[in-house]
């Protein structure tokens, strides 16, 4: 399904004018058009970066790492992408991999040539690697199985990571003996020697942890020589293509608000900001440049590992939310619980992010159902609670205050504009978009 239209001016014949693709240009330089999920992510995201990318000049990532997922399906090839940007489609874009981002080596070049037998040609060619992007390292990966052993065993329950390393390696960049690829391209005897110190100190930490260091070292220093050609200096190339000639830049987050560290549902969170300050955090944009700002949310929700879900339906409605939209992580492979969309979390999304409009996706999941619900608020003790609640104990105690809508029970899926939505579906969208007091655009 892919439409653009918004809810509150229906007579507008071009209504992606205000998507952000415009050459944006004030004396502050070029704008960043940035688009990142309102829920806990599996949004569609990619979906939308692809349909913004096709006329952008850059398209970067900011933050997370290969724990990410987007699939982007183009003249009938699907693509898988994790670290790669999904402007990395666009022969005739820049991608760049930022600060933010935390890289694993292998699974970068894994992607990039699994992606190149598809009929992704020539990626190395449009990929800049930020030299101040952190590494993650495959013990990093080893550690993260290991800590969610542990919280199993300690407290009968764990985050549900993807075991990819992620929270690791940001562990080794906040305690400051991470390493980074200017270290890698630089000395590589004092990358060694460092190196060799990281593995010792997390080995401290596990006695279990077992790390083959010459052999790590050995495919590390080849690494190095395939990545050099990509590698420049982030900021100064953010900073050039930002007051340089008029560009289309646009910024890919992953994951979600939900997952946010700092206002995600804590612990059961990624490690880093995937909200709109991530952007600027992990790319070196000062807040000025950030234009458009597009959230994207589903016509329901979703969310993958552990933590409070107040609207999962574990009944009939969850499975067939889940068998009709195919909800599986795209980097787990594990099935998604799915329930009713709840505009709590959206509506908190938006404050934190200030979305200039939100993508509406997977609509037409919804097309079977005799009736459809939207979670409104939260009540806690049989009173509202006007804020998102930071504490999960407090979150898995709330009671839904739910509207219901009657179903359309009308196949969307070849939906192009507004007005080849049933009313009861343009209803169902008006009353998202007054909740949340922003405009939509379908998708």
């Amino acid at each position: 399904m892919s439409l653009t239209w918004s809810a509150k001016d229906h007579k507008n014949s071009n209504p992606s004018a205000g998507t952000g693709q415009k050459r944006q240009r004030n004396d502050a330089g070029n704008k960043a058009t940035v688009v990142l999920g309102a829920q806990w992510g599996d949004e569609g995201k990619g979906k939308v970066v692809d349909l913004l990318a096709t006329e952008a000049d850059v398209v970067c990532r900011c933050q997370g790492g290969n724990n990410a997922g987007h699939t982007v399906v183009v003249d009938g090839k699907e693509y898988d992408f994790h670290l790669l940007p999904s402007g990395i489609i666009n022969p005739k874009s820049i991608s760049l991999i930022g600060n933010g981002v935390v890289i694993h080596l292998p699974g970068l070049f894994e992607e990039g040539d699994k992606n190149d037998k598809k009929g992704l040609k020539g990626w190395e060619k449009r990929l800049i690697v930020s030299d101040r992007a952190h590494i993650v390292f495959d013990f990093h990966q080893v550690v993260d199985g290991l800590q969610e052993t542990e919280r199993q065993a300690q407290e009968g329950k764990n985050i549900g990571t993807t075991k990819k390393g992620i929270g690791p390696a940001y562990s080794s960049k906040a305690s400051r003996t991470g390493l980074r690829v200017c270290d890698l391209l630089g000395d590589f005897k004092d990358f060694s020697t460092r190196f060799k110190n990281l593995v010792h100190q997390y080995q401290s930490m596990y006695p279990s942890l077992t790390v083959d260091v010459e052999d790590q070292l050995k495919k590390l220093k080849d690494y190095a020589e395939r990545l050099r050609p990509m590698v420049r200096d982030g900021v100064y190339y953010m900073y050039e293509a930002l007051h340089g000639p008029p560009k289309k830049i646009l910024v890919e987050g992953a994951n979600a608000a939900l997952l946010d560290i700092d206002f995600g549902t804590y612990p059961f969170v990624t490690s880093s900001n995937c909200t709109v300050g991530g952007a600027c955090t992990g790319l070196g944009i000062p807040p000025l440049n950030i234009g458009d700002v597009f959230g994207v949310a589903k016509a329901y929700t979703t969310r993958v590992g552990i933590g409070a879900f107040p609207t999962e339906q574990l009944n009939a409605v969850g499975e067939l939310l889940q068998t009709r939209g195919h909800e599986v992580g795209v980097t787990t492979g594990r099935k998604r619980r799915c329930g009713w969309l709840d505009l709590v979390i959206v509506r908190y999304a938006h404050m934190i992010n200030g979305f200039t409009a939100i993508a509406l996706t997977k609509l037409d999941i919804l097309d079977v159902l005799d009736e459809i619900k939207v979670g409104v608020a939260y009540k806690l003790n049989g009173k509202r609670i006007p804020h998102f609640p930071a504490n999960m104990d407090v979150l898995q105690k709330v009671e839904v205050e739910y509207e219901t809508f009657p179903g359309w029970k009308t196949d969307t899926s070849a939906a192009r504009k507004w007005n080849d939505l049933p009313a009861k579906a343009q209803n169902y969208i008006r009353f998202i978009e007054n909740h949340i007091g922003g405009h939509l655009f379908l998708v």
